[in-house]
């Protein structure tokens, strides 16, 4: 059957298409006036980089290394972000990455901090290690790498020094009550047991988690599991000095303590809005329990301990955390060096983004600078950050 159409309606329909001819012509234009800015810039950026190239050969009388070159250019590029947590990894790099990420390492087994005169200080000692095996405890001063001063080669290229490839060896001078002393220590891969526990104050089970990786969630239930079995009626869980880790482990430490639901969630560049942990509730913390943060608890260990108090009624005791509520992804690179950037910010599905604030402790509890500078000794009886926490997690 044929239907007459009004000679308004015609107009009407012929205006739409005409609006919708412009809003998609619009749309065109804006996205090639934006791929051509983008090409312009990068243009500028290899023109720059070709001229230096250029009179660097033509000139130079030394020798160039092209990959060190290469990985320079690409580290230079990446700090330009002003992006503080993006980093460029060699491919030597990449690879101790991912060896770390899976809950191993190669190294002599110290975990360290750079100590107010300058040397590298020994915060911590992983037991059957090959530093362990040399004597070295918790409180020790390296003061050369190879023979060479720290304070000399510099803190950050020392560190470097004593990591390296498995089975080479590394020659260590330690500095202990005024008196140094060297040591050969070979490199090797170990487990790294990020999940230590033990019943405190009677029926109080003390869960420390020194970062999240791989082996993390395993660890972790498996030591819940035993403090539970041996008479725990309440947990205390330190994440202080954690930096943080893999968003996948803390969603599988996190499964197993909170109900089922939607914890937290990332905003994109695009401002797409996606859940990054969720739980499915088939394993709940059923019991009191308190969390211990510090000024070095970041990242995912900041989203451990906020979705916590936020979804479990957890208090947190200690002081400020660092602040980290932004997410980084490192991709891969065809030479197999890889690029990691910041490409989202985070939250819980209770509490805003804490990037740059951190997160303020319930119970406020600090160290002295004694008790700081002798951390990896406190215990249950000289720590006031953990006495505190077991008295906010005490049952009678």
């Amino acid at each position: 059957m044929n239907k007459k159409i009004s000679l308004g309606m015609t107009i009407s329909l012929v205006a739409i298409a005409c609006a919708v001819t412009f809003i998609i012509s619009l749309s065109v234009s804006l996205n090639i006036f934006n791929a051509k800015v983008n090409v312009t810039e990068r243009e500028e950026i290899n023109k720059k980089i070709e001229e230096i190239d250029k009179i660097v050969r033509a000139d130079y009388t030394g020798t160039i290394d092209e990959q060190v070159l290469q990985d320079a250019i690409a580290k230079g590029y990446v700090s330009g972000l002003g992006d503080k947590y993006a980093y460029y990894y060699t491919a030597q790099e990449f690879q101790k990455e991912k060896i770390s990420d899976s809950g191993s390492v190669v190294g002599i087994g110290i975990t360290v901090e750079k100590d107010a005169s300058g040397y590298i200080k020994i915060v911590e000692v992983r037991e059957n290690s090959p530093a362990s095996e040399s004597g070295f405890v918790a409180g020790d001063f390296i003061v050369a790498v190879n023979d060479e001063d720290v304070l000399s080669k510099g803190y950050e290229q020392s560190v470097a020094a004593v990591s390296g490839e498995e089975g080479t060896t590394v020659k260590i001078t330690i500095r202990r009550d005024g008196t140094d002393q060297v040591f050969q220590l070979v490199r090797r891969k170990m487990d790294i047991i990020s999940v230590t526990g033990k019943i405190i104050g009677g029926n109080i089970g003390y869960i420390k988690i020194t970062t999240f990786d791989q082996k993390t969630p395993e660890q972790f239930k498996a030591i819940f599991d035993q403090l539970e079995s041996n008479g725990a009626k309440s947990f205390v869980f330190d994440v202080r000095n954690n930096g943080g880790g893999l968003l996948e482990s803390v969603q599988g430490v996190l499964n197993y303590l909170l109900p089922a639901g939607d914890i937290a969630y990332a905003t994109y560049k695009d401002g797409e809005k996606k859940v990054i942990v969720h739980t499915d509730g088939q394993h709940m913390l059923s019991v009191p329990a308190a969390v211990l943060i510090n000024g070095r608890t970041a990242s995912s260990a900041e989203l451990f301990a906020c979705a916590l108090r936020d979804f479990s009624q957890v208090q947190l005791v200690g002081t400020n955390s660092y602040g980290k509520g932004v997410m980084q992804v490192t991709t891969p690179l065809s030479d197999g060096s890889a690029l990691k950037i910041t490409v989202a910010t985070y939250e819980t599905a209770k509490t805003p983004c804490y990037d740059g604030v951190g997160l303020k402790p319930n119970f406020e509890v600090s160290l002295t600078k004694e008790e700081e500078d002798n951390f990896a000794n406190l215990d249950e009886t000289t720590d006031p950050q953990l006495k505190k926490a077991m008295e906010v997690a005490h049952v009678s």
